[in-house]
């Protein structure tokens, strides 16, 4: 009886079941964002699966929402989760740092040093000369995995400080010379995708 109580008080209504409606936002929409970034980087794998986690906990959260139209305190959790999800999503893929990423160096100085750096730490290396708006330059591109990132940028700073770079999500690559990677999760991920 005490149980029933419980669950029609004021208490359970108007804080609990928002409350499970905000959090259960914030997770779904966490796995929606980085559901779409796996997506939009071709892997097929994993896209899926928390498609599938995603849509359920979705239904939890609106079932509440339908059979509680008249509160509006569902209404403020339901958007507040949302808001909240994507900048969990988005914390939650950054962390997770899967994929590969293009980093295009451009300098006006002598990039001999960096560019022997780079090959030793056993990332391929492509680099070019040419003419930049005050005169001539190097370019130098790299691929590199995107948990490396830091590592590469690290590099660039401590030869160049005032080199320009910038950085853009590779979705395939093939053929290049990457260092080995540790992670062995990540490894049959990549080989699974590679074989589709």
């Amino acid at each position: 009886m005490s149980e029933m109580s419980f669950l029609d008080s004021a208490f359970f209504g108007w804080v609990i079941i928002p409350l499970f409606i905000f959090i259960a936002r914030i997770v779904d929409v966490s796995l929606g964002t980085v559901r779409i970034i796996y997506i939009s980087r071709g892997m097929k794998v994993l896209s899926p699966i928390f498609g599938f986690f995603e849509i359920m906990i979705w239904l939890l959260a609106i079932g509440q929402i339908m059979q509680n139209l008249t509160n509006i305190v569902y209404y403020l959790a339901y958007a507040l989760g949302f808001s909240a999800g994507n900048f969990v999503g988005i914390i939650i893929e950054e962390r997770l740092a899967m994929g590969r990423i293009v980093i295009r160096i451009i300098t006006q100085i002598d990039a001999t040093v960096l560019v022997e750096k780079l090959r030793k730490s056993g990332y391929g290396v492509t680099v070019a000369n040419a003419e930049g708006s005050t005169g001539p330059v190097r370019l130098i591109f790299t691929v590199v995995e995107r948990k490396e990132m830091e590592k590469v940028i690290a590099l660039v700073k401590q030869f160049n400080p005032r080199a320009f770079f910038s950085i853009e999500d590779v979705r395939r690559a093939r053929e290049g010379i990457f260092p080995p990677s540790g992670n062995s999760f990540i490894h049959f991920l990549k080989f699974s995708h590679k074989n589709k």
